[in-house]
């Protein structure tokens, strides 16, 4: 059982007092009528209840307002990262080809520069690192480039998706139409599992045609397709808006 001594100081207080009691010894905790709280002769400490307190709230350090606010500013810094105008000004636009009235967008010179080829995975890298992707998947061939080095840094296995008859073990593949005729795209089976989380990656995103083609080819196996990345954009093509719900990032577009 809890005890609790009660000191009385020898004078009641007045008004006109001047100089507070001198607490006895081993006092622990003022009250009121000038009287002292001794120390607890059990090991729990006495309770000290504080009557008509009100908290203040601490003042929240972001607002919903603030977190959009600074995701726009975040967008505007990346629109205006150096890297990408770096990367933008060393790919290589050969007109009429591969026909005429075609401009091919040629990154065999970015690859020529080791600094904008760097900074290209980097980029990529930065964005992936922490969405907990576990599979990179790249479309045949230029996606072969970029994909397997962002896998390696984010800890994520690379799939490739490869055009028919060039996988060797059994395959699932995905129709998808051209400007004339169709074509598949394929992967083992059993290179992805259900649940986990992909990212897509492609130098370029023209008609989106490619890249719908993957997203069905993973889903179908119940693979969620986190986001699609390609390094170049051709908006006059409308391909991204081909890809529904899924998002694209982009680095260089050609507008």
């Amino acid at each position: 059982m809890r005890r609790v001594l009660i000191f009385s100081s020898p004078n009641p207080i007045t008004p006109q007092l001047s100089t507070p009691p001198t607490p006895p010894v081993n006092a622990v905790f003022p009250i009121r009528n000038c009287r002292w709280i001794g120390p607890s002769t059990s090991f729990q400490p006495p309770v000290l209840r504080l009557h008509n307190y009100q908290r203040t709230p601490t003042p929240l350090l972001c607002s919903a307002t603030d977190s959009v606010t600074n995701q726009t500013k975040m967008a505007s810094q990346d629109e205006q990262d150096p890297r990408i105008s770096k990367i933008s000004s060393v790919i290589r636009v050969i007109p009429n080809f591969p026909k005429p009235g075609i401009l091919f967008q040629d990154i065999t010179t970015l690859l020529l520069d080791t600094k904008a080829f760097r900074d290209t995975i980097d980029l990529f890298v930065e964005r992936y690192r922490e969405k907990d992707i576990s599979v990179v998947a790249g479309i045949e061939a230029r996606g072969f480039i970029f994909g397997p080095p962002i896998a390696l840094a984010i800890g994520a296995k690379f799939v490739p998706l490869r055009k028919p008859n060039k996988l060797p073990g059994e395959v699932i593949s995905e129709e998808y139409s051209l400007e004339y005729g169709t074509d598949k795209i394929e992967m083992h089976v059993g290179a992805m599992q259900a649940g986990e989380r992909a990212l897509i990656i492609d130098d370029l995103v023209a008609t989106g045609g490619t890249l719908c083609a993957a997203i069905r080819l993973l889903e179908r196996v119940g693979v969620h397709v986190v986001e699609c990345a390609c390094v170049i954009e051709l908006p006059e093509l409308k391909g991204r808006e081909r890809l529904g719900d899924t998002p694209l990032f982009v680095l260089v577009s050609s507008a």
